[in-house]
């Protein structure tokens, strides 16, 4: 169940008939930023656009300026799917004469949508590596890695058992504007081995070609 918001003038506040089926919580206020600034927490805002386009289209523009990052959805008639475009800065439109299940299924996605997404945590070889935390730990205790160091073993354990090339790694790691030799990579190979300790080996060595990640049958079991 959402706590929506509506932003409507209409006076009979009916602007999705349907949402009277639904579970979810509806407030309505009239179209005003200042109104809406006031307003309680909602999980999605629906802005009725069903009779004043150039409205509508002023109030979303004035959200996104005023850092609201909540879903928006417009309510719109047929004949005002036209004139709607990316630069409204929406995340999705219904029709008025929506159904309820329609209604419910926008609103799950336009909020599914707004959620920010979660960094993936690797976890291999006796090592976990946390992207949202920029650490990475092995059996359990945490590496101390440089920045770029962790960059070269979250790559290196994104793509196990790939071989890849030193050039391959100087542009994945340090990027296509970096001037300096493949010895760099060697030589953060050779200090993130060296942290590693006897997981030194997770880190191999193809001769003549570059470096892959090898993988174990080591489970991480984290305190």
């Amino acid at each position: 169940m959402a706590q929506l918001l509506i932003l409507t003038s209409a006076v009979n506040n009916d602007v999705l008939p349907a949402l009277a089926l639904l579970s979810h919580r509806v407030r309505t206020l009239p179209p005003q930023l200042d109104q809406l600034l006031a307003a309680p927490e909602a999980d999605l805002i629906l802005i009725d656009a069903r009779v004043n386009l150039v409205q509508a289209k002023s109030l979303c523009s004035m959200l996104r300026t005023a850092g609201l990052s909540v879903p928006v959805v417009l309510v719109l008639t047929e004949g005002g799917l036209a004139a709607v475009s990316p630069d409204w800065g929406i995340d999705d439109v219904v029709l008025e004469t929506a159904g309820p299940a329609e209604i419910d299924a926008r609103i799950r996605l336009a909020s599914a949508r707004s959620l920010p997404a979660t960094p993936p945590t690797i976890k291999t070889s006796g090592v976990v590596i946390d992207e949202a935390s920029y650490s990475a730990k092995m059996r359990g205790k945490t590496l101390d890695l440089t920045y770029k160091e962790f960059e070269l073993l979250r790559f290196l354990a994104g793509n196990p058992s790939r071989v890849f090339t030193r050039e391959q790694l100087l542009s994945e790691v340090w990027g296509y504007d970096y001037f300096g030799g493949t010895r760099t990579v060697d030589v953060h190979v050779r200090r993130l081995r060296a942290k590693l300790g006897d997981l030194e080996t997770v880190i191999g060595t193809v001769r003549n070609v570059g470096y892959r990640f090898n993988e174990s049958d080591e489970d991480e079991r984290t305190p």
